[in-house]
């Protein structure tokens, strides 16, 4: 397994990180994200915090959110908040918050292009198929900022469980149906077509992506209010 180590700049004071959640993204990352680590990681602890500045990662089902707003206003700690359609979106916020419903660096730089220019495709006919293992039952979140992207309605998105047809339609090799994110986006126009393909297995570009994400904020002092992780890609910050 693989571990990634939070490297934090040298003139900046290591802050704690806390990992709240305890299903399957948490523990991943409290098991990658603790070894070979230069920053202190553990699993957030409620009331018993140290009250001193931190970083909190919030990669629960949002029944501690209330306990770790408070505690992040009491000592301007900044909350990364991961969870897809979070109620902490366009909030009034007295401490930082990052929204980072995707951690994929790689996935966001490509999003970052698709926000900037999905409208130039503007009355193609357009296709926008995902794919994950069968156990996700939330909404697809990749997926549907595509669709937004490019113009399309959230319910034309094509949403493909079965394994038999991932493998067989799709390429996803059985060794990752498990543990997959595939997007596929066609385009066309008339006897024109593009077609544009991601494809994520396992997990680790999600812990590689929080280890950068974090390292970013323990080099920069947040102003006290919501950034989207976008901001942080457009800046160049990851």
């Amino acid at each position: 397994m693989q571990a990634y180590a939070l490297h934090t700049h040298p003139k900046e004071q290591s802050m704690q990180v806390y990992i709240a959640g305890s299903g399957k993204l948490a523990t991943e990352l409290l098991d990658k994200l603790k070894s070979n680590s230069e920053s202190a990681v553990a699993s957030w602890p409620g009331e018993s915090a140290a009250q001193g500045r931190a970083i909190i990662v919030h990669a629960g089902s949002g029944r501690e959110i209330n306990g770790i707003s408070n505690f992040c206003q009491r000592t301007t700690s900044v909350l990364v908040e991961l969870a897809t359609g979070s109620s902490l979106e366009g909030c009034q916020s007295s401490f930082p918050i990052v929204l980072c419903p995707n951690t994929n660096i790689l996935m966001l730089k490509f999003m970052c292009m698709l926000e900037r220019s999905g409208s130039l495709f503007k009355g193609s006919e357009i296709r926008v198929t995902e794919s994950h293992q069968s156990s996700k039952t939330s909404v697809p979140g990749t997926a549907v900022s595509i669709a937004n992207a490019l113009g399309l309605a959230a319910a034309e998105i094509v949403s493909v469980r079965n394994a038999a047809q991932q493998m067989a339609d799709l390429g996803i090799p059985p060794e990752h149906l498990e543990r997959h994110a595939f997007h596929r986006i066609e385009i066309h126009d008339g006897p024109c077509s593009i077609a544009m393909e991601t494809r994520v297995y396992g997990d680790s570009p999600y812990a590689s992506g929080v280890e950068q994400i974090i390292g970013a904020i323990q080099q920069r002092a947040l102003q006290a209010r919501v950034y989207s992780i976008n901001e942080f890609i457009e800046n160049g910050w990851v």
